[in-house]
């Protein structure tokens, strides 16, 4: 018998939170349900929807569907040849590919950008990350677990990565956002996590997780080897407090640029003593780097030969 009820996100599903209402047919008491007809994290994902894809319609004819207006010129076969090379896959469904590098800037509409793939996206990179940490270092208390999988799914690796793999000059931005230099750091880790969110699609989550750490792995590694997941306020903050000293507080000096760009110069003061000041796009960036001199300046941080930052043992620091 088909009832309709009201359910959450399989938890399954890496945690895509919305709630639906669907029609279900109960199986009849001691019925076995296949694992084939359940999704999980291993498995492939349901085909997209038209609604899934953005309601972008038919791209390969170039077409509108559900009343979406076209998106302007469309990325011909030259353009998906060579993104699917940068991104080592063939797109069965290359009508993902293409929403996955469309922003919203340029869409008719929000639901045609890639802010639904940003958002898939992000959700696999993190159960990803979550997962690979956990098996890898089965020593590492959830403390520092956590601080690695911050410092590897942050906006600014993934627009790093984003940038290698030149995926801010493919994306399609409207009029008022082209010629910007540089392009917004969350634009280039907007459009990482949605090229994610395209492979989970089109591929399955194996494909996506393939990926991921092919990316990010490295990363992985360097910031459990170094100690400190470039997160250096929080690392001054506990040294600080563990010698006696005052807690640090962040000051800004200066701040250059329009808007849409500023630049901002930050130092940090402990009492009565103020560290070398620091630049940053942001004045988060700042206050780290502003926090890494202040490290460097007391010797609880040191400058490998190939620019790595590692923190100096508290024996070594005292002998």
């Amino acid at each position: 018998m088909a009832a309709c009820r009201t359910q959450g996100a399989n938890p399954e599903q890496i945690g895509v939170g919305t709630t639906d209402v669907r029609c279900t047919a109960r199986p009849m008491p001691g019925t076995v349900v296949s694992a084939r007809s359940r999704t999980g994290l291993q498995g492939r994902p349901p085909r997209a929807t038209a609604r899934d894809r953005g309601v972008l319609g038919d791209l390969a004819s170039g077409g509108d569907r559900d009343g979406v207006a076209s998106q302007g010129p469309r990325m011909d076969q030259h353009d998906f040849v060579s993104v699917e090379e940068l991104l080592g896959h063939r797109f069965s469904d290359r009508a993902i590919l293409e929403q996955a590098l469309l922003h919203a800037s340029h869409a008719d509409h929000r639901l045609a950008s890639n802010e639904r793939l940003e958002f898939l996206g992000d959700a696999v990179l993190a159960i990803v990350v979550c997962d690979h940490i956990f098996r890898a270092y089965p020593d590492l208390l959830e403390g520092e677990l956590t601080k690695i999988k911050s410092n590897v799914v942050s906006r600014r690796l993934c627009a790093e990565i984003a940038t290698q793999l030149e995926l801010p000059e493919r994306l399609r931005l409207g009029k008022g956002m082209i010629g910007q230099e540089p392009i917004p750091q969350s634009l280039a880790a907007a459009a990482f996590e949605a090229i994610i969110g395209a492979l989970y699609l089109d591929a399955g989550m194996e494909r996506a997780r393939d990926f991921i750490l092919e990316h990010v792995g490295p990363a992985i590694e360097r910031a459990a080897r170094l100690g400190h997941q470039r997160n250096f306020k929080s690392v001054l903050q506990q040294a600080l407090q563990r010698d006696g000293g005052d807690a640090p507080s962040y000051v800004v000096l200066d701040e250059k640029g329009p808007d849409h760009a500023k630049c901002f110069e930050v130092c940090v003061e402990s009492g009565s003593r103020r560290f070398d000041a620091c630049w940053g796009s942001t004045k988060k960036e700042a206050e780290q780097q502003a926090a890494l001199a202040a490290l460097l300046e007391l010797g609880i941080a040191s400058r490998e030969e190939d620019g790595e930052i590692r923190l100096v043992p508290d024996e070594e620091r005292e002998a």
